[in-house]
C-alpha cells in the first residue's frame, strides 16, 4: 500500500526525460504500488467471456425504427427516453457488455450548476431521472447518494464566478450558498480553508451508480417494447442516396446481420471505430483520464463531493474513502483505438497524474498520511470545444450523434438524452441545444478569436473598442462583416422555399433587403438573418450565379453559418424544393455598414445618388415573438421586478419603450 504523498515523490523520483512520443507507451512506477499493474486482469477475464459466446444474445430484427450503437450511459438513456416518447421498435447494439467501454468506472458526479440556463435544465432532468424517475417506474435503486457538493475558489475572480452561478441556479429553485472560509471549515473539518476566499455549497448535489443506473435503464426501456442486443459489433453502416442526390441511412451492418433502419444514433464514446462509417466526421479524441481510491479516512463519511476548478480536482466521496481525480493538463492520448478494449484499463502514469495529488493533499492535509487502495486509468473522449456531440450530422440524414461528452456523460445524459429522443422523433429539440450542435461543431477563426476575449471583466481590447464606439458615434465608422456566412439561394422553387424559411415577407422588389427571422420544422425561430432579392440575370460577377427566375442573397452571423446552412439544405431536401444553396462565405468579403454622424455625408460624396431621408429612408423591419403568453401592456405595468447580481437583488423598473433615444432618432443620424 502506498501513502497519496509518499506515492507522489515516488512518481516523481523515477521520471525519466521522456519525448511526448514515448510518453504515450512508457511507464514508471514505485515498486511498492503494485495495484498499477492489475489492469490486464478484467481484460482476459474478457476474452474468456467472448471465447464462450459464439454470437448476439438476442436474434437481430429485420427492421428497426431506430437503432442506438453502444450500451453506456447515453446509449441507454437515448434508448429509455426513446421510448418514453413513444416509440417501441427500437433496437440498442453493443459490440460486448452494457457500459463495456467508459461508463463502468465513471466517477458518477452529479453537479447542479453550471454556467447555462439550458445545463442547468439538462443537469435537473437527470437528477429527477435518477433519484426518483427509475425508481418508481421500476422499483430498482439507481444508488443515487445526495451528499451535497462544495466548490472551491481560491481567488476573488472564481468566488465571483460562483456568486453568479448561485443567482442563475435560484432562478431555476437550486438551493446553494456562498460560504465563507470559517463556514466551510465548520461544514467540512478535515478540509484546509486558508487559501480560500469562500466556497459555494449546493446541498442537494450528490452521486450516482453508473452501471448500476445503465441496467435499470435498459430494463425499464425492454419493458416498452425495445430490444437490446449485447455481444454484437457494428461493423457498417450502410447509405443510400435518393432521387435528389440526398444521402440518408438505410442499414446497420453487425458480424451477424443487417437491420434496415432510415436512423442510427452513435452513442459510441469508447472505441471510435464508428468516425469512420458512413463518411460522418465525429470531432473527438480519446484520451487517459483517471482517477484513485483511498483507503478508509477517518472523519470523511457524510461530507460532501468537491470541486476545486483552479486545482483542477475534485473528491468523490465514497462510504468512508474519497476518489480522487480531475483533468489532467498533460493528457495521454490514446490514438491506436482497439476495438477489443472492454472492461479494460491503463496503467496509471504518475507523472501525468501528479497535479491532482498536489491539489488533494493541500486541499484535504489528512490524506498526505492516507493510503491508495486502487487507482483507475480508462479512456474517455473529448471534444475542441469541451461541449457533447448532438444532433443528425449534415453529412448523412438520419445518422445522430450522442457522444463526446468530456467526462460528463453520466451527468448530462439523462437531459441530453431526453432533447436527443425529440430530437429523432420531432426533427428538433426541445431546449436551445444550438452548442452541443454537431452543425455548430465546426473550427471557425471568429469563434476561436472572439473566445480569447472571453471575461467577467473587461476584455483586454476594452480601451480598442471604446474608441471604436466613440469614433462611431462623433464621425464615421465602416464594419468589416467579412466573417459573416454568404449564400446564395436559386432555383426554380426558390420562392416557395423563401416563404417557407423566412417570417417577413422577402419578396419586395429587386435590390430590396429584408431583415427576417428563419423557421425551423416545428414553426419556431432558428435564427436571424438579412435576405436580399436579386436581379433575374446572367451571372455579371464572378460569384454570382446565374438566375432566370427568382434568386436570394442570404447574410448569416458568422458563428452560425455552418448550423443554418445545414438547416437550410435539410429544409430544401425535407420539403423537396427544387433549389440550390451555394456557399462563398470564404470567397466574398462583406462591407456591411458604414455609420456614424457623418455616415450620409462620406457616402454623399462618392455616390451619386440621392441619400436624403426621404430618398433613401432607413430600413424598417418587423419583429415577431413567440414561450406561449401574450405579454401585454398592461401586463408589464403591473407586474413587479428585480435584478439578481452576485447574490444582490436590485429594484428594477420595466419600461415599454427604451428609456435612452425612445423615439429613436440616434440610429437615424438625428443627434439634435
Amino acid at each position: 500500500m502506498a501513502f497519496l504523498g509518499t506515492a507522489a515523490r515516488r512518481g516523481m523520483a523515477c521520471r525519466k526525460p521522456l519525448s511526448p512520443l514515448c510518453r504515450a507507451t512508457t511507464r514508471c512506477y514505485s515498486s511498492q504500488s503494485t495495484h498499477t499493474t492489475e489492469k490486464s486482469v478484467p481484460y482476459e477475464k474478457t476474452l474468456k467471456q467472448e471465447d464462450g459466446i459464439s454470437g448476439p444474445t438476442k436474434p437481430l430484427p429485420k427492421f428497426a425504427d431506430v437503432v442506438v450503437i453502444g450500451g453506456g450511459s447515453l446509449g441507454c438513456q437515448t434508448l429509455y427516453h426513446l421510448c418514453k416518447l413513444g416509440m417501441t421498435n427500437v433496437v440498442l447494439l453493443e459490440r460486448d457488455r452494457l457500459t463495456t467501454g467508459t461508463t463502468w468506472h465513471t466517477a458518477g458526479l452529479l453537479w447542479q450548476l453550471r454556467p447555462s440556463d439550458t445545463e442547468l435544465e439538462l443537469l435537473a432532468h437527470t437528477r429527477n431521472v435518477i433519484s426518483s424517475e427509475l425508481e418508481e417506474e421500476t422499483g430498482l435503486e439507481t444508488g443515487w447518494i445526495q451528499n451535497g457538493g462544495l466548490f472551491i475558489a481560491s481567488n476573488k475572480q472564481r468566488l465571483d464566478e460562483y456568486k453568479r452561478l448561485m443567482s442563475l441556479g435560484k432562478a431555476y429553485g437550486i438551493e446553494s450558498y456562498v460560504l465563507s472560509p470559517a463556514e466551510t471549515k465548520d461544514l467540512y473539518p478535515l478540509m484546509n480553508v486558508k487559501d480560500l476566499y469562500g466556497t459555494l455549497y449546493v446541498p442537494k448535489d450528490g452521486t450516482m451508480d453508473p452501471a448500476g443506473t445503465c441496467t435499470i435503464l435498459s430494463r425499464a426501456a425492454t419493458a416498452r417494447g425495445a430490444t437490446v442486443i449485447e455481444n454484437c459489433p457494428v461493423t457498417g453502416i450502410q447509405v443510400k442516396v435518393d432521387d435528389l442526390g440526398v444521402k440518408r441511412v438505410k442499414e446497420v451492418q453487425t458480424a451477424y446481420g443487417t437491420i434496415q433502419t432510415p436512423c442510427v444514433v452513435n452513442c459510441v464514446s469508447g472505441p471510435l471505430s464508428l468516425k469512420k462509417m458512413a463518411g460522418v466526421s465525429v470531432p473527438l479524441i480519446t484520451m487517459h483520464h483517471a482517477y484513485i481510491v483511498t483507503e478508509r479516512t477517518k472523519g470523511i463519511q457524510n461530507m460532501p463531493n468537491v470541486r476545486d476548478h483552479d486545482a483542477s480536482v475534485y473528491l468523490r466521496l465514497q462510504g468512508d474513502t474519497l476518489s480522487v481525480g480531475g483533468y489532467e493538463h498533460n493528457p495521454i492520448f490514446w490514438d491506436d483505438v482497439s476495438d477489443k478494449f472492454a472492461f479494460s484499463l491503463f496503467d496509471l502514469d504518475w507523472d501525468v497524474f501528479m497535479q491532482h495529488i498536489d491539489g488533494a493533499v493541500n486541499r484535504v492535509p489528512a490524506l498526505e498520511q492516507t493510503g491508495i487502495k486502487s487507482t483507475v486509468c480508462g479512456p474517455e473522449s473529448f471534444t475542441a470545444n469541451h461541449k457533447p456531440l448532438m444532433g443528425e450530422a449534415p453529412e448523412v440524414r438520419g445518422f445522430f450523434l450522442g457522444c463526446g461528452f468530456n467526462s460528463a456523460g453520466t451527468m448530462l445524459g439523462g437531459g441530453c438524452s431526453k432533447e436527443l429522443a425529440h430530437w429523432i422523433i420531432h426533427g428538433r429539440p426541445e431546449k436551445d441545444m444550438y452548442g452541443y450542435d454537431i452543425r455548430y461543431n465546426t473550427d471557425y477563426k471568429y469563434r476561436e478569436i472572439v473566445g480569447k476575449e472571453y471575461t467577467f471583466d473587461f476584455p483586454p481590447h476594452h480601451d480598442v473598442i471604446c474608441d471604436e464606439c466613440l469614433t462611431c458615434r462623433n464621425a464615421i465608422a465602416v464594419f468589416d462583416m467579412s466573417y459573416f456566412g454568404k449564400f446564395y439561394l436559386t432555383g426554380p422553387d426558390a420562392k416557395k422555399a423563401a416563404d417557407w424559411l423566412f417570417t417577413a415577407d422577402v419578396n419586395k422588389a429587386p435590390g430590396s433587403t429584408v431583415y427576417t427571422c428563419m423557421l425551423n420544422k416545428r414553426g419556431g425561430v432558428e435564427s436571424d438573418l438579412t435576405v436580399s432579392r436579386l436581379e433575374p440575370s446572367p451571372a455579371h460577377l464572378p460569384l454570382t450565379p446565374e438566375s432566370n427566375g427568382e434568386a436570394y442573397y442570404l447574410a448569416i452571423g458568422g458563428g452560425v453559418a455552418q448550423h443554418n446552412w445545414s438547416h437550410i439544405q435539410a429544409v430544401l431536401q425535407d420539403q423537396g424544393f427544387r433549389c440550390t444553396l451555394i456557399d462563398h462565405t470564404e470567397d466574398m468579403g462583406m462591407i456591411s455598414s458604414i455609420q456614424g454622424h457623418k455616415s450620409r455625408e462620406l457616402l454623399q460624396e462618392v455616390l451619386d445618388s440621392d441619400l436624403s431621408n426621404d430618398a433613401f429612408p432607413f430600413s424598417t423591419h418587423k419583429i415577431v415573438y413567440t414561450a406561449g403568453h401574450k405579454v401585454s401592456p398592461d401586463f408589464v405595468r403591473s407586474g413587479e421586478f428585480a435584478l439578481e447580481r452576485m447574490g444582490v437583488t436590485y429594484k428594477a423598473t420595466a419600461h415599454l419603450k427604451s428609456p435612452f433615444d425612445p423615439e429613436n432618432k440616434r440610429v437615424k443620424g438625428i443627434y439634435g
